[in-house]
């Protein structure tokens, strides 16, 4: 019998992941990961952990499963949350999730189930594994969960050959509504409970407050830049190579006050993210402000009104050449080399038609439509057809 260590976050989807694996002939241990000691954060009525620590034991107490609780608060604070801190300090917006999985629950968590003689580590991802065969190895694929509504691949975008190796998503191919069904079914004390927000193990956490007793408030101007401001209407330029001109359009534009009018009052530039819209608390405009950029050298937002502000849309982004990585190796591109795939920027976005072009310093994401909100810190991730073969930062 194969062991694999479920990671029982006290949700229903890795419930029912743990019921399937037993169901298979799978030897299942289940552990809760408590990644959180601050409760002053966390919207306590809101799932904190004790509760969800509570509902993975019940879960596997009724499976007649091993379960116990590790204790991950140091690496994650040091891992995850000062990494954000970091972030949000100098303007970028980080994705603490992505972060989480390829971190936390695939490097800190996997090696003590390793401890502990797992052959496997199994969650309740929303997203498929595959396995093929490649001049005589075996190569693991990322893949789309069946469930497109759910799919939660892009989490994953980060994980290595060696971590997709040693890990299951028993769920992939079953649909929310599934899941739900076969929890009802066996009784789990889960089935019926609702979906968790916020940060990955931590429960809900107000992230602005959460930010704020390490980032200090600093007021600062928002800036509104017209939508016929002649920074959108300037000619182009002749380029002398394709990667000068994806260096053009990957460029974010600089906004200095001058461009545009005052319309308020902020509390921190860095409390805020491109796209965002909630929050100004700016009223008085025909259309609402969209946040196009922040700057936090000078402690300015910019923003502009409606969703087809030209200041949201980019045509390319940037990935540095440290920050490009390939789930799947054997397709790794080389210096020049281009490939058409599909693109998303953010969890849930539909996925979007862009070529590749890898340079000797990193790789230009050219976008067949020009993409909105392309946030600086944010992963995208590269897929053909359903399979997630590479992600990167964006720079």
């Amino acid at each position: 019998m194969k062991r694999v260590v479920v990671g029982l976050s006290g949700g229903v989807d890795s419930s029912v992941a743990a019921y399937l694996l037993q169901e298979q002939g799978y030897e299942v241990i289940g552990l809760f990961m408590k990644n959180w000691h601050d409760d002053s954060v966390t919207i306590s009525n809101e799932c904190p952990w004790l509760e969800d620590s509570n509902d993975a034991l019940l879960v596997a107490e009724k499976l007649g499963i091993p379960f116990q609780t590790v204790d991950l608060s140091e690496q994650y604070k040091e891992r995850i949350v000062d990494y954000m801190f970091n972030e949000y300090e100098q303007g970028r917006t980080p994705n603490p999730d992505v972060l989480c999985n390829r971190e936390i629950k695939f490097d800190v968590f996997m090696k003590i189930a390793l401890s502990l003689g797992a052959d496997y580590v199994a969650t309740g991802h929303y997203c498929r594994k595959g396995t093929i065969e490649k001049d005589g190895n075996e190569v693991y694929q990322l893949l789309a969960g069946v469930d497109g509504n759910k799919d939660q691949s892009y989490f994953l975008c980060q994980l290595s050959q060696e971590q997709l190796g040693k890990a299951l998503f028993p769920i992939g191919e079953l649909t929310k509504p599934q899941v739900r069904e076969i929890a009802a079914k066996m009784d789990l004390v889960t089935a019926e409970k609702k979906d968790s927000q916020g940060l990955c193990f931590i429960g809900k956490v107000r992230l602005p407050e959460f930010l704020q007793q390490q980032l200090q408030p600093k007021e600062g101007l928002i800036y509104e830049i017209d939508a016929a401001q002649d920074t959108y209407n300037l000619d182009k330029p002749v380029f002398d190579s394709v990667k000068e001109q994806l260096a053009f359009e990957a460029k974010n534009i600089d906004y200095k006050p001058e461009m545009g009018k005052v319309v308020g009052k902020h509390q921190g530039a860095h409390y805020y993210t491109i796209g965002q819209r909630k929050g100004l608390n700016v009223g008085g405009t025909k259309e609402p402000l969209f946040i196009i950029a922040t700057d936090v050298a000078s402690n300015a937002i910019y923003t502009g009104q409606g969703h087809t502000h030209p200041g949201l849309f980019r045509k390319a982004l940037f990935i540095q050449g440290n920050e490009v990585h390939w789930v799947r190796e054997d397709l790794t591109l080389k210096d020049g080399e281009t490939m058409e795939v599909m693109v998303r920027i953010r969890y849930r976005q539909p996925l979007q038609k862009a070529t590749l072009h890898m340079f000797d310093n990193g790789m230009y994401i050219a976008f067949e439509e020009p993409q909105s909100a392309i946030t600086e810190g944010q992963f995208a991730a590269w897929y053909i057809d359903d399979e997630l073969i590479g992600s990167g930062v964006i720079s």
